[in-house]
């Protein structure tokens, strides 16, 4: 499992999220944030039995079949941190296209494509 903490002593991504959250809505939301920090980040995706690269192409499973393309791009970069490759992830897209809809996998891709740049391969 991959472990990167910094001067906090909290893992990279929680860190990430945890500030994200924090400028985002922390003035309207502090439980909000508190439940990002602590519950999600601190105790869901610490967890043991599921690896962080598991968790990523869950979550990123998840956002493409509810249509939730405003956080994939976040998830889309923790799953390349967390040891997803971008043709494992333009191709998990491509497969839930069968499951979730085609235009919900086509929401997907546009935001992957902006990830992605470079590092995805063509075709």
């Amino acid at each position: 499992m991959l472990e990167r903490t910094g001067r906090e002593g909290r893992p990279a991504e929680q860190r990430s999220l945890a500030s994200g959250a924090r400028e985002a809505y922390g003035d309207i939301a502090p439980a909000f944030v508190r439940y990002s920090e602590e519950v999600l980040f601190g105790d869901a995706w610490r967890r043991e039995e599921l690896s962080l690269r598991d968790r990523s192409l869950i979550t990123v499973a998840a956002l493409v079949a509810g249509g939730m393309t405003e956080q994939l791009p976040y998830h889309l970069r923790l799953a390349m941190e967390n040891g997803l490759a971008p043709e494992e992830l333009t191709e998990a897209v491509t497969h839930l296209a069968f499951y979730a809809g085609w235009p919900r996998a086509a929401a997907a891709l546009t935001a992957a494509k902006e990830v992605l740049g470079k590092q995805a391969l063509p075709g």
